[in-house]
């Protein structure tokens, strides 16, 4: 689900600790190809309209100010830091996610998922993880584990509800649960159990070691994405005047029909499926393949000419995985002859077909032929 259209999050990444138990700036340490402080960020910009990052006093210079809106000295504690934060959000912001420094690792799609609770009304929303290990009190009692969530970041609010939280300049190890002590609700979305949070040296080891299996997977899949193309087909043929002229549609004739004109057979799913396929491998248009000056394709097979331009489409690295039409006629009915069309044009494209029908609910302009709409998509090969 997608944000609501009067929501402008901001994020304010908090990286104003001294890293006392690591033993220096954990958030400058080097991770993979960046630094920890520089993951954190990235997983945030698609999600946030806006970014503010709360550093150590003298240390605004250590950030690259290149797509952020603000860096900040942050206080003493990480709430005084948190506050500092919300101080340098623009006036427009509605909502915020704060989010550690210290959790390089965190996804885009758990930011998603905040981001997704806060548009559904949530004042607060926070990542949590079911608790692993077997817990215990300081004095010994065994604890059902089952009754405890790990709380993680980023957490995400209602910009003025997590102000008034900070207003009362109590400390807390998180804003839930400055919110939380307002009579708030805070909401749980699924967290992340490799959105480790870097407190002593070994943590960052382990993070090299989870980052070093989730950055090819992640790699891998772009990849997989940036082979993927989608094409849009389009075509609309009158009817014609000639009343023995047969009408072919999907490659079959519907005998008794009038006809549709045109210089081929006039097939106008078969003409949208071309047009789909050979825009999403950016090859033109049918009329580049198949000219309608062209005299020996009067009256030309549509479906031939899909699989010649499949072929096309082969030869230029690229494979069908599926064409998905809608036509919009008020006759013939297309139900009874549906699945017969669904075969001859995959047997054509070699990729699952399907075929929509639509009526033109009275709109008499729509009614004076037949129209279609396809979408392709193919994967480079």
């Amino acid at each position: 689900m997608a944000a609501a259209p009067t929501m402008s999050t901001w994020a304010v990444v908090v990286a104003g600790g001294t890293g006392t138990r690591y033993g220096g700036l954990k958030q400058l340490a080097s991770l993979g190809d960046r630094r920890v402080i520089e993951w954190s960020i990235d997983s945030l910009r698609p999600v946030c309209a806006g970014m503010v990052v709360v550093v150590p006093p003298g240390y605004t210079s250590e950030v690259d100010p290149t797509g952020l809106d603000a860096v900040v000295e942050g206080g003493a504690t990480r709430s005084d830091s948190v506050r500092v934060g919300l101080d340098a959000v623009a006036a427009t912001c509605t909502h915020v996610l704060v989010h550690d420094a210290a959790r390089p690792l965190a996804t885009t799609s758990v930011a998603q998922r905040v981001v997704d609770a806060l548009a559904d009304g949530e004042v607060a929303a926070v990542p949590v993880v079911p608790v692993t290990d077997s817990l215990r009190t300081v004095d010994g009692n065994p604890v059902d584990r089952s009754a405890y969530l790990a709380v993680q970041t980023p957490q995400g609010f209602d910009v003025d509800v997590l102000r008034r939280a900070h207003r009362s300049a109590e400390v807390a190890t998180d804003d839930a649960t400055l919110v939380d002590r307002l009579g708030h609700r805070v909401a749980h979305v699924e967290g992340e159990p490799v959105n480790l949070k870097i407190t002593e040296p070994h943590d960052l080891r382990i993070a090299e070691t989870l980052l070093a299996e989730i950055k090819p997977r992640q790699e891998s899949r772009v990849m997989e994405l940036e082979s993927l193309r989608i094409g849009h087909g389009f075509d609309v043929h009158p009817f014609a005047d000639d009343g023995d002229r047969p009408l072919v549609l999907g490659g079959v004739t519907f005998a008794g029909e009038v006809g549709l004109a045109g210089h081929s057979d006039a097939d106008v799913i078969a003409h949208a499926c071309t047009d789909a396929l050979l825009g999403a491998a950016g090859l033109g248009d049918i009329g580049t393949l198949f000219p309608d000056t062209e005299s020996s394709l009067a009256g030309a097979d549509s479906v031939a000419m899909l699989v010649g331009a499949v072929g096309t489409l082969v030869a230029s690295g690229w494979r069908p995985l599926n064409v998905d039409c809608t036509v919009v006629l008020d006759r013939p009915k297309i139900a009874p002859h549906r699945d017969r069309m669904e075969r001859i044009l995959s047997g054509a494209v070699g990729a699952p077909v399907t075929i929509k029908g639509k009526r033109t609910e009275g709109m008499t302009e729509l009614a004076g032929g037949i129209r279609c709409f396809a979408l392709a998509l193919v994967a480079r090969t």
